[in-house]
């Protein structure tokens, strides 16, 4: 909740996301303006969960902003805004990396999904906790790609299952055994931790 009032505050100008959605769509240059200010940093973050590469995140955030620009007429009139632009930003991101392997090897590549948790973040009660936490980042990281991705979309991107799979490309029950296996995983591998040092460590997924 937090993340989305900064957001709109971003955005105050256009009253809520549903004005400056209109106001994207009618080619007004301030709304993109503050479309961008409100998302960058949140696409920014999910690119570089597929690329170390600074330059290729910020060259796919550019050419999603400038075909929300150039096709503004064709774009749907009622959306959730940050669903949308993950969406769609993930299909340039994976177009990115297509075109980077059939370059480098002939052939496409499957796409990792870079996650970490930074434990020294973390205010921790003592030093056992911490030890858990660090099993819990180590664990993390051994999750397969398609894991990571739905659980840093639902819970670091408050998304619902169902949008998460339509970014994803994949079916609701899918996602929700993807997301239920993970948090399974993690428990069996760290048995002592609580749930809510589980919960931290899934709403602060970063990039190392």
């Amino acid at each position: 909740m937090t993340r989305q009032l900064r957001q709109l505050d971003n955005i105050s100008h256009f009253t809520d996301e549903t004005v400056l959605w209109s106001a994207v769509r009618d080619g007004d240059a301030g709304a993109f303006k503050a479309l961008y200010e409100a998302y960058a940093d949140v696409l920014y973050r999910y690119g570089l969960r597929f690329f170390d590469d600074e330059d290729t995140v910020k060259d796919c955030m550019h050419d999603l902003f400038v075909d929300l620009h150039r096709y503004h007429r064709n774009l749907s009139p009622a959306v959730n805004i940050r669903f949308y632009l993950l969406g769609a930003f993930r299909r340039k991101l994976h177009e990115a990396r297509r075109k980077a392997s059939l370059i480098r090897f002939g052939a496409p590549a499957e796409m990792p999904f870079l996650i970490e948790f930074d434990v020294e973040q973390q205010l921790v009660e003592n030093e056992r906790q911490q030890a858990m936490l660090r099993q819990l980042a180590a664990a993390l990281s051994r999750l397969p790609s398609r894991q990571k991705e739905v659980l840093y979309l639902r819970y670091n991107c408050d998304l619902g299952y169902e949008e998460v799979a339509e970014i994803m490309k994949i079916s609701i029950p899918t996602c929700r055994t993807l997301a239920y296996r993970a948090i399974q995983q993690l428990r069996e591998q760290v048995k002592t931790a609580p749930m809510y040092l589980i919960a931290a460590c899934l709403l602060a997924l970063s990039r190392g």
